[in-house]
């Protein structure tokens, strides 16, 4: 029988520090009445890049001090020549007068050091062509720049465009250069797919015999010197046969007010025709105001024509309008009428929409979430468009809060069933769960710091504990499976492993996707720039001779097998979402809609237990060597939600082996009081098992114990607690202080970066307290998040303008005492210090729920207005055409380049043909990316360039921001 290492999840960094501080120079008199010396002239340089949508765009300036001495104080000045309009901007103010642009320093971004840069971002809109300005000056000296890429943007077909299948579709495009370059040529592309190429104005293609599918298509233009750049990509659904097209798919009405969609036909009709609109369906008190009948003749048909639909001045709830016509597939449109006076959850439908929207491209074809919008994107995820179960968590709670709004549960449900579909493993992704022996788990194999320290050896002479829940499971769900999510999935096949769920192993690279991967395997210094991609089910079709076992585990023979990892905070969430979909389905009289899928909940929170168990089921407390105690029953539980749980196997069905193990390293950040309250006390969802109800119960008080352990005397919450020091049962540093027997780590299971660095580790398990306390009004709660919330509002910066500064990274000293539970020590020696801010709007929204849950409770009135000031705050300065979203420099890019470790001798192949050797590095794994429409601006900076900077469009931290203005308008009806 062979064990596994844990294939662990890795919370991504997020947030970025902000840049070297600018000022604004000011008349200035000295002491003595004579005037202030002028310091020596500017020497600068501005790079002007935009993300264009065709209506408008996001502007960045980036300002490069060249010169010697600091800028003490800066205003950029340009001008553009067509009809650009400023909407809003950040990082400085902005102003327009005609075509003249200026934009003045914050107070916290007045100095540029020698050498440093600081780079200004505003939202235009525009009509007509939008060429760059070709002039820049800062504080009235004119700037060099480096050469500005050229500007394309996709004029056809427009954003969420339908056709019929085999239809045309045109693909038109313009493109400006600029520095007196020329346009080369320009490529359409759909997906990393190159349609075609045009080398003359006007840039056009006819895409022809297009089938039925869900399309993300762009134009990519070079220049003559060198520089090339891409459109923003485009959404367009291709139908099986003509159809009605309606969009937005989502309206949102307020009691006493009008809302409208559009509706045209996806193809060109042989004579006119005629389509009826009519409410098909729900909340009465929603009609048609105008546009029940509509017709569209062969000239008009591609023109939108508006429907209009009044909402009553009582009522609320969703109500779907149906599209109709002979020979056409309908169109439906949800409309929500919601109360007069709810403008966030007004916001929560706009934002709703704009997530849901398949134009936006937060969704693979087959309603999966990707990571991001964007593809090209490193951090847990190595790639934009895989997936993780935490995106599926947090879809499933979006659709929970729009039922909580709408009264509709039916897109709820069907969350939890894609999600149950596809990151579930299925029963042919695990096929021998059946010959798993709970009194052997697994086969020891110790972690190592370095990923050159691999691989490491099983050794079946290290005692092992028994699995005291596998008989109870497996009584009460009938079956050996183990229902839980695995945390990594490549949702479109880049890889090429074909693992499709349910569907087969290895099946290659012209599978259609999803498939199931894993990376993260090798110690806790490990980084996503270390890591070889593998499949969870590995035939030893790709990789080494023994596919990529023998990088991870040493063995004197391997056999064909399949593993999988569960990220326990993902699952954790779902039965979070599910908790307040019940409750609130249940307050709307509609408890039944939902009670199927909170039965399930109940069944993933049951399996949830495995990661309350130390990794190899050893005794909790004092294991300093891999010879400490093998556990007989629950003395190897821990009770808290610890980083992982796997599982694996032989993928013969006659060869007769499967493991399990659990994890003793739990980070606090992971913890889930409300998921623990939820599964024992609502009897939807209560655990089916024996003893799963009562081992909740225990987890409940073990994980507020646990809080109240790490909290520093700051207020922050310091790391977490390993039953397992380095992953190898070594002997802990003395004086070390320890928590029920498991020793201090104020950063448990990962290096780089430190696992508590994050504050969005803070925002995130904080809500969850916060949303507990606000459930049961529970004092020990209160207590922690008293002192949590106070701290965390004196370290956050609301300007003026709305625009603010909250927590980025944090540095940690000293440590807790050790855990009495009947006199807990006062932390007094335990710190930590903000070495760095910014504004991570996914944060920043799961801070404000965090605030608004509590204030909700607790009646304190700065809670509620610094949540309200983030809401409005991001509002109204960082919203753009697919949510709410800042721009990133990503500095980390230059670790593409970053050597992974493979040992000397050890060769092989990745699906696509990418070499693998001790040679290799992220990119050469990787070399999907060279295609990616950004790879350009990455390549610039490996060349020697500046930093690259991408505004990243995250599924989860929209769907994070929707919910904070859906909390805050069912908390305080606002």
């Amino acid at each position: 029988m062979l064990g596994g290492r844990p294939f662990r999840k890795r919370i991504r960094r997020l947030a970025t520090a902000f840049a070297a501080a600018l000022a604004l120079p000011v008349a200035m008199t000295a002491a003595g009445g004579g005037p202030v010396a002028h310091a020596a002239a500017v020497q600068c340089s501005v790079d002007y890049t935009t993300s264009d949508w065709g209506s408008g765009f996001t502007a960045n300036a980036k300002i490069t001090n060249l010169g010697t001495a600091a800028i003490s104080g800066w205003t950029l000045t340009y001008t553009y020549a067509g009809n650009q309009t400023l909407q809003n901007g950040w990082n400085g103010t902005w102003s327009q007068s005609g075509h003249n642009v200026t934009v003045v320093a914050a107070d916290w971004n007045k100095t540029v050091a020698a050498g440093a840069n600081v780079t200004a971002s505003a939202n235009f809109g525009y009509s007509g062509t939008n060429t760059a300005p070709t002039s820049f000056a800062v504080n009235g000296t004119v700037c060099g720049g480096a050469h500005q890429p050229p500007l394309p943007v996709l004029t056809s077909p427009a954003a969420g465009a339908s056709y019929s299948a085999g239809a045309t579709v045109p693909l038109a495009a313009t493109a400006v250069a600029a520095d007196s370059a020329t346009i080369t040529k320009v490529e359409f592309y759909s997906d990393t797919t190159l349609l075609a190429t045009d080398t003359t104005a006007p840039y056009t293609f006819n895409w022809s015999a297009v089938p039925a599918g869900d399309y993300s298509v762009y134009a990519k233009a070079y220049d003559s010197l060198g520089a090339s750049a891409e459109s923003t990509p485009v959404g367009l659904h291709v139908a099986a046969g003509p159809s009605i097209v309606a969009s937005p798919a989502s309206v949102a009405v307020q009691q006493g007010k009008t809302g409208t969609f559009g509706v045209k036909l996806s193809s060109a009709p042989a004579s006119n025709v005629t389509v009826a609109v009519a409410r098909s369906a729900g909340n009465s008190s929603l009609s048609v105001q105008s546009g029940a009948s509509l017709t569209f003749t062969p000239a008009n048909w591609s023109t939108a024509q508006n429907v209009t639909v009044a909402a009553a001045a009582t009522g609320t709830g969703a109500a779907t309008f149906s599209a109709t016509a002979t020979g056409y597939a309908a169109a439906n449109v949800t409309v929500t009428e919601i109360a007069a006076t709810s403008d966030y959850n007004a916001r929560f439908l706009s934002l709703y929409g704009k997530i849901t929207d398949p134009a936006s491209g937060y969704f693979s074809p087959k309603g999966i979430p990707y990571h991001s919008v964007e593809t090209l994107i490193v951090e847990a995820p190595d790639y934009g468009h895989e997936t993780t179960s935490e995106a599926y968590s947090y879809m499933i709670w979006l659709q929970a809060m729009y039922g909580q709004v709408s009264s509709d549960w039916s897109k709820f449900n069907a969350a939890w069933a894609t999600m149950e579909k596809y990151m579930i493993p299925q029963h042919a992704d695990q096929p021998t769960t059946s010959f798993y022996d709970p009194s052997k788990p697994a086969t020891y194999a110790p972690e190592h710091p370095l990923p050159s320290d691999y691989p490491s050896q099983l050794n079946s002479g290290v005692s092992v504990g028994v699995d005291p829940i596998a008989g109870e499971l497996k009584s009460a769900y009938g079956t050996s499976d183990i229902y839980g999510m695995h945390w990594l999935e490549d949702v479109d096949n880049i890889y090429g492993y074909g693992d499709t769920p349910g569907g087969g192993c290895e099946t290659g690279p012209t599978a259609a996707g999803p498939s199931f991967i894993n990376t993260f395997q090798r110690g806790a210094q490990e980084s996503v720039w270390e890591t070889v991609p593998q499949p969870t089910c590995d035939a030893f079709t790709y990789g080494g001779k023994n596919g990529y076992l023998d990088l991870f585990t040493g063995d004197t023979s391997y056999a064909k097998q399949w593993k999988y990892t569960d990220a326990p905070d993902a699952d954790a969430r779902a039965v979070q979402a599910a908790y307040w979909a019940d409750t609130w389905a249940k307050a709307q009289g509609k408890g039944a809609d939902v009670a199927a899928t909170v039965a399930k909940a109940g069944e993933m929170g049951d399996y949830l237990r495995y990661s309350f168990f130390d990794k190899y089921f050893k005794k909790i407390g004092n294991c300093t060597s891999p010879s400490c105690p093998a556990g007989t029953g629950k003395d190897s539980e821990h009770y808290l939600l610890s980083w992982y749980y796997a599982w694996g196997g032989a993928s013969d069905t006659s060869a007769g082996w499967s493991w399990r193990i659990g994890d003793g390293a739990s980070h606090f950040g992971y913890q889930n009081p409300l998921a623990a309250y939820a599964l024992t006390t609502d009897p939807a969802m209560a655990p089916k098992s024996a003893t799963g109800k009562a081992d909740w119960t225990t987890s409940l008080s073990r994980q507020l114990e646990f809080y109240r352990w790490l909290q520093s005397s700051d207020g922050a919450i310091a790391g977490g607690a390993t039953n397992s020091w380095n992953g190898a049962y070594e002997q802990p540093p003395a004086g070390t202080p320890t928590f029920y027997g498991m020793a201090y780590d104020w950063e448990p299971v990962y290096h780089d970066p430190p696992s508590n660095q994050w504050f969005g580790m803070q925002a995130w398990s904080m809500e969850r307290v916060a949303e507990y306390y606000q459930q049961t009004g529970d004092a020990k709660a209160k207590t922690i998040l008293d002192k949590w919330v106070s701290w965390a509002i004196s370290k956050t910066t609301i300007n003026a303008d709305g625009t603010f500064l909250i927590p980025s990274d944090l540095q940690w000293t000293g440590a807790p005492d050790t855990w009495n539970p009947s006199s807990p020590g006062a932390n007094a020696s335990l710190h930590v210090t903000v070495s760095a801010y910014g504004n991570d709007l996914g944060v920043a929204a799961a801070y404000a729920k965090t605030l608004s849950y509590y204030a909700a409770k607790s009646g304190n009135a700065q809670a509620k207005s610094t949540a309200k000031a983030l809401l409005d705050g991001m509002w109204n300065n960082y919203q753009d055409p697919l949510g709410i979203a800042t721009p990133e420099t990503r500095t980390d890019y230059s670790r593409f380049n970053d050597p992974v470790y493979v040992p000397s001798g050890w060769t092989g192949t990745m699906p696509n043909g990418d070499k693998i050797s001790s040679a290799s590095t992220f990119a050469e794994l990787r070399s999907f990316y060279k295609n990616d429409p950004n790879w350009s601006k990455v390549q610039a900076y490996l060349n020697g360039g500046t930093a690259p900077s991408f505004t990243y469009h995250r599924f989860w931290a929209q769907a994070d921001i929707a919910m904070a203005m859906g909390a805050y308008a069912l908390l305080f009806n606002a």
